[in-house]
């Protein structure tokens, strides 16, 4: 049987059809059938401009997931034509329109159904290409430009929301649910995503000017993941889900709402039982639980879903070597770091140093696996890359520990149990005691051996208090907080004799004041954040520790006051962000509309 679009005629897609086939291609997509999505897609992408954006969007994934530069290269080459298609049914004002508009109210209620959708579809193209420029271009001209763009998407949408409160006069209900949807992925997704960033990174990138709003960004989202039949709907869901599993961990304290992600999460694996992402998040959800072989399984089941897109086995295949590593299952870590290196395009440097590191903890080793390990070591260096003209951070912290194992004697301490730590991995661990002992008793022989030997080690209070930094986590997590604070503390009076590992100082003063925040000594907890974010500079993984600091401050602030998007950058960085105020009719009664979340096939609103 012909669909709707097939059997109209050739060059002609009204809103309606576009906009279902689009919902088509969405659901092939999560179904794991990629291919099938953008074939369907292709033929009128020049033409509809949800098909061009639904395309675009497909090759946009396709590029980010895989890094190669043709895939890249042929995404942007997309969106430009995405563009092109959008602006072609953008409402065009003339020069005495624009003058004589001027302090006057627009109406909205004269644009065309047309004319919103091609508003809300131009934003969406604008941020993918924005994103592909910091991915495609190596100098700090391109980061200027991708942060310009940026900005232009983010004023394209709040005009987007401007329609949706001010316009009364919509062709269907239909229409207005899945123009409000894509307003509501916009508008939170830009909330969120820049409330997490830390000032400086928000000027290094032109930001200037924008601030999120994290509540918002959470709370719109929350509100785009209702039952109704919105076209991004899902896609709310997936950035919320992301958020509270992935995203709080790498960048923030690890204060992601799990219970809210796996709500979230129940109906999306209704609807698409086998996709592969879901799959993926539903491991993740069982991992940040603690309950790593039920996340292993999970993983697994979303690696035997699909073939299609390999680049949806090398996100599992990294979270199945995170899970292997918390057993202190080391040499099926290194097979899934050693899988990544082979397979994924992104930093193999990264994966062949987790590769080397993890097998560094096997015990035993034979003359055979040392110099293996110093061959994989040695590999490190040639593999490193720049995106956006820059080192990525995690490969230089690789390069110094390469430099430093080679330098003294072939020899590193704890490699894996630093990696695990640097990547938040003990807020999971710490979670299920039978992970935590086994890596409290490697800490503490290996802190034995270190006394014991001292002469043998050459930078013998570098290594003594990383693993001392190592000890204090793992006591955290076993509520040994006192024990735990003095292993910090002798960290940070050991400031001036380490010579090389100087990250632990800085990042010593993040545990403390999450431990003062334990205990509700706020004002104490802020001034340990202050000294850690504005007294050191230069070392190892500094711009993910001022994630991490935004975060807690964040906390804190919502800890004291309620509010926790009490911004202190407000006075550096004027606020361009929306606020819930903002969004007048946009976000209905949450607690009604959860009621309802696991119905999320809600009844289909009809066009008369």
């Amino acid at each position: 049987m012909a669909t709707q679009a097939e059997s109209r005629e050739p060059n002609k897609m009204d809103l309606a059809a576009s906009i279902e086939e689009a919902r088509m291609a969405l659901n092939l997509f999560l179904n794991n059938r990629f291919n099938e999505a953008k074939e369907r897609m292709k033929p009128w992408s020049q033409e509809s401009m949800y098909h061009a954006i639904s395309y675009s969007t497909v090759l946009y994934l396709q590029a980010v997931m895989t890094f190669d530069p043709a895939d890249i290269e042929l995404a942007i080459t997309s969106i430009k034509q995405s563009m092109v298609v959008c602006n072609r049914g953008r409402r065009k004002n003339s020069l005495i329109t624009s003058i004589t508009g001027i302090g006057s109210k627009t109406n909205y209620d004269s644009y065309s159904d047309m004319e919103i959708h091609a508003e809300l579809c131009y934003a969406e193209c604008l941020l993918q290409r924005a994103l592909l420029t910091f991915v495609q271009d190596e100098n700090l001209i391109s980061f200027v430009k991708g942060g310009l763009k940026i900005r232009a998407c983010y004023q394209t949408y709040k005009e987007c929301l401007k329609i949706a409160q001010n316009r009364k006069n919509w062709r269907c209900p239909k229409d207005k649910l899945h123009f409000e949807s894509g307003v509501k992925v916009g508008i939170g997704a830009f909330n969120l995503m820049i409330s997490l960033l830390p000032t400086r990174i928000l000027k290094l990138l032109e930001f200037v000017g924008f601030s999120g709003n994290k509540k918002t960004g959470l709370t719109v989202l929350e509100a785009g993941c209702s039952p109704h039949p919105g076209l991004r709907a899902p896609l709310c869901s997936i950035i919320l889900i992301a958020y509270h599993t992935v995203v709080s961990y790498i960048l923030g304290t690890a204060d992601g709402d799990i219970d809210l992600a796996e709500k979230i999460l129940r109906p999306c694996l209704q609807n698409y039982p086998n996709g592969a992402l879901f799959l993926f998040f539903a491991g993740r959800v069982r991992e940040i639980k603690g309950n790593i072989d039920e996340a292993i399984v999970k993983f697994e089941e979303s690696i035997e879903s699909q073939e299609e897109w390999k680049q949806f086995h090398h996100l599992c295949y990294w979270e199945l070597m995170w899970c292997h590593s918390f057993k202190c299952d080391w040499l099926i870590a290194m097979k899934y770091a050693e899988k990544l290196c082979n397979e994924s395009r992104w930093s193999k440097a990264t994966y062949m140093y987790q590769k080397a590191s993890f097998l560094m903890m096997c015990p035993d080793k034979t003359p055979e696996t040392q110099q293996h390990i110093e061959y994989l070591y040695s590999e490190v260096p040639k593999l490193k890359i720049r995106i956006g003209g820059k080192s990525l951070p995690v490969e230089k912290f690789a390069m110094k520990k390469v430099k430093r194992y080679f330098s003294q004697g072939n020899k590193l301490v704890l490699p894996a149990l630093e990696l695990i730590y640097i990547w938040n991995g003990f807020s999971i661990v710490g979670k299920n005691e039978e992970l935590i002992v086994p890596m409290l008793n490697i800490v503490e022989d290996t802190l034995n051996e270190i006394l014991k030997n001292k002469d043998s080690y050459q930078y013998f209070k570098d290594d003594y208090c990383l693993v001392l930094h190592l000890k204090g986590v793992c006591l955290k997590f076993r509520d040994q907080i006192y024990q735990a604070e003095q292993c910090f503390k002798e960290v940070i009076q050991n400031e001036k004799e380490i010579k090389q590992d100087n990250y632990l100082v800085p990042w010593a003063h993040m545990e403390l004041a999450l431990l003062k925040m334990q205990d509700k000594e706020y004002t104490e907890a802020k001034v340990l954040l202050d000294k850690a974010k504005n007294s050191y500079k230069g070392y190892s993984l500094e711009s993910r520790l001022h994630f991490r600091i935004r975060a807690a401050n964040h906390h804190i602030k919502s800890l004291i006051s309620g509010d926790e998007d009490t911004d202190d950058s407000t006075s550096e960085v004027s606020r361009t962000s929306v606020d819930l105020g903002e969004m007048n009719g946009l976000i209905p009664d949450l607690e009604k509309e959860n009621s309802n979340t696991d119905n999320s096939n809600g009844a289909e609103v009809k066009c008369e």
